[in-house]
C-alpha cells in the first residue's frame, strides 16, 4: 500500500499564470504540432512545481488535429514526438507529477454508429501513445463516459461493453470510465466494471446529481475504489456546485423584445472555487480510503491554493492526509495572497 501523502490536482488551464499555454492551439493552416505543445507543457510543469502541485490533466488537444479524418499530414505527429515524449515523461517522473487526459464529450464510445466510435476508438489510441511514449506507470489514464442513453438505457450499457472488446491493448490499460451527472449512475458503470473489468472513477458531484437507486455514498466509492489493483492508486474528481443566482436574457414572448430574467441554479454546474466544508465532509467519510483528487473548479490550480490553507485552518485531520503540516499554513497562506486578493 502507498502511505505518501494524497495528492490534488488541476485540469488544463493554469489561471494563475494566464501567459501559460495548455496546447498549440493554432489553426491547421499555421501547421501546429504536438512538439509546440509539449514545449508549452515544460513551462506548465514549473508553475506546478513551483506550487508543488503534483497531478494534472493535460489538454486534449495536446497533439492538434492528430487523428483528424480529413487533415492525414497530421496523423504521424504521435511517432514524430516520440523522443520528446520521452524526454517530458522523464521530468514528470522526477517530478512525482501524476498525468492523466480526459477526452471531450464527442468521443463515445457507445454510439449505434460505427463511423463515430470508429473515430472515438482512434483518439482514445492516440492520447494512450502519448501516455506510452512518456513512459508512464499505469496511474496515467485516460478518461471517458459511458456517452448517449439513445432511448435504450440497457442497450447503451451493453454496446459499450462490446466496443471494450474490440478496443486496441493500450487503450484497455490506459482506459477508465466515469459515472455522469445526467446519464449513466455509479451503479451504472459498477455494471460495466462487472462485464469489463475496466477501472473506475468516483465523481463527488455527479453521484449527488444523479443516483436513482440511492445508493450510499462511502459504499459506493469503496466499490469504485475497489475497481483498481492493490498497486495503482485510484484517483477521483471532486466539485462544488454554483449556488449564485443566474441572469439570463430571453425573449418575451407578448413583445418580443430581450427580457433579463432570474433563475436558479442548475446544481450541475461546477462552482469557481471548493466549498471547504463540503471537502472536509467527504474527506471524512472517505477516512481511512486511499485516493487521489482531482479537482474539476472552474477557476482550477486558483482552487487548490485556496483549499489548501482552508483544510489547515479547519481540518488539520485532512490537511494532514495531504501531506499538509500546521506549521505550512502561513506559507499556504502567503501563496493564496499572491495569487488571490485578501479576504
Amino acid at each position: 500500500m502507498d502511505n505518501s501523502p494524497l495528492r490534488l490536482g488541476v485540469p488544463v488551464k493554469i489561471l494563475g499564470n494566464p501567459d501559460l499555454k495548455s496546447n498549440d492551439a493554432r489553426r491547421a493552416t499555421s501547421k501546429p504540432h504536438l512538439k509546440v505543445s509539449l514545449g508549452y507543457l515544460e513551462a506548465i510543469f514549473d508553475y506546478l512545481a513551483a506550487h508543488r502541485i503534483t497531478m494534472y490533466r493535460m489538454s486534449s488537444d495536446l497533439a492538434p488535429y492528430a487523428t483528424h479524418p480529413d487533415m492525414p499530414e497530421f496523423h504521424g505527429m504521435v511517432q514524430e514526438s516520440a523522443a520528446e515524449l520521452a524526454s517530458i515523461g522523464v521530468r514528470a517522473r522526477e517530478q512525482g507529477l501524476r498525468l492523466s487526459f480526459h477526452p471531450s464529450q464527442f468521443i463515445v464510445l457507445n454510439s449505434p454508429d460505427p463511423v463515430l466510435v470508429k473515430k472515438s476508438i482512434w483518439d482514445l489510441t492516440s492520447q494512450s501513445e502519448m501516455l506510452d511514449l512518456m513512459g508512464l506507470g499505469p496511474e496515467a489514464v485516460v478518461v471517458t463516459h459511458v456517452g448517449g442513453v439513445y432511448d435504450d438505457r440497457d442497450a447503451a450499457r451493453r454496446r459499450w461493453v462490446e466496443t471494450w472488446a474490440t478496443l486496441p491493448e493500450p487503450v484497455r490499460r490506459r482506459l477508465v470510465l466515469e459515472h455522469d451527472d445526467l446519464r449513466f449512475s455509479a451503479a451504472d458503470v459498477l455494471w460495466i466494471h462487472q462485464h469489463t473489468g475496466v477501472r473506475l472513477i468516483f465523481d463527488h458531484q455527479h453521484f449527488w446529481c444523479f443516483n436513482p437507486e440511492q445508493a450510499e455514498l462511502r459504499p459506493t466509492l469503496q466499490a469504485i475504489l475497489a475497481t483498481w489493483p492493490d498497486d495503482v492508486r485510484p484517483k477521483m474528481h471532486f466539485s462544488s456546485p454554483r449556488t449564485e443566482l443566474r441572469q439570463l436574457v430571453r425573449k418575451d414572448r407578448k413583445t418580443g423584445k430581450a427580457v433579463t430574467v432570474n433563475a436558479a441554479p442548475v446544481w450541475t454546474g461546477h462552482a469557481d472555487f471548493v466549498q471547504p466544508f463540503e471537502f472536509i465532509g467527504f474527506m471524512r467519510q472517505a477516512e481511512g480510503l486511499v485516493f487521489d483528487v482531482m479537482l474539476e473548479a472552474k477557476v482550477k490550480d486558483l482552487a487548490l491554493i485556496k483549499l489548501r490553507p482552508d483544510l489547515v485552518r479547519y481540518a488539520p485531520d485532512i490537511a494532514a492526509r495531504f501531506g499538509l503540516g500546521v506549521a505550512a499554513q502561513a506559507q499556504l497562506e502567503a501563496e493564496e495572497a499572491g495569487l488571490l486578493a485578501a479576504e
